[in-house]
């Protein structure tokens, strides 16, 4: 969200991909703005170090786990990742009893960090990070069912008052691209209501 607002105030980006479609609800931009495009939905799993040997088979239960004392999330006042974490352990039933165990990271990266270094038993965090190829051989994840959190809507837009409309234009043309939803859907992302127009 910082770096949103940062580029909404120099108008320094053609492009900008985010997590999360409610900029022009919080008041952020208007819906004149921008042209917005949902490209795919993200995931969320609980993921931990290599060397842990919890069994996860639980989901989010395995956060009750008497063995884990720290837990990493996302900072849910910012991160849509860390919202639909907090979402899917209150559907759980696993939030109260969790939430004193928090380390907060500031964004989805540093959540990840956290889990891959070892600075933490477990986190929830982004199944495409945890699939990275800088990450996948650091930690084991189960992924959290779809259904236990509001959807993660990533998209991204093209502001009115890019300078270079026709190269981002061009380039949102390869984005749509079924080249883009193969690449994304590797990395764990719900492609399935990408449009290509």
């Amino acid at each position: 969200m910082k770096l949103f607002e940062q580029a909404m105030r120099t108008r320094a980006l053609e492009i900008f991909k985010y997590a999360e479609k409610c900029f022009h609800p919080c008041g952020i931009v208007t819906p004149m703005e921008f042209f917005h495009y949902q490209y795919a939905k993200g995931k969320i799993v609980v993921w931990v170090p290599k060397d842990f040997t919890i069994n996860m088979n639980s989901g989010l239960k395995v956060l009750l786990d008497p063995r884990v004392k720290k837990i990493v999330i996302a900072n849910p006042l910012r991160a849509p990742h860390g919202q639909r974490a907090v979402s899917a352990m209150q559907k759980e039933g696993t939030y109260d009893q969790a939430k004193d165990k928090f380390v907060p990271g500031e964004n989805i990266s540093q959540t990840a960090s956290f889990v891959v270094s070892g600075s933490v038993d477990i986190g929830v965090g982004a199944l495409s990070l945890a699939l990275s190829p800088n990450m996948k051989d650091k930690g084991r994840y189960a992924e959290i069912p779809a259904d236990e959190y509001p959807p993660i809507e990533q998209a991204c837009v093209i502001l009115s008052s890019s300078k270079n409309n026709e190269i981002a234009q061009q380039f949102l043309s390869y984005f749509k691209s079924a080249t883009v939803g193969d690449l994304l859907g590797g990395y764990g992302f719900d492609v399935s209501g990408r449009a290509n127009k």
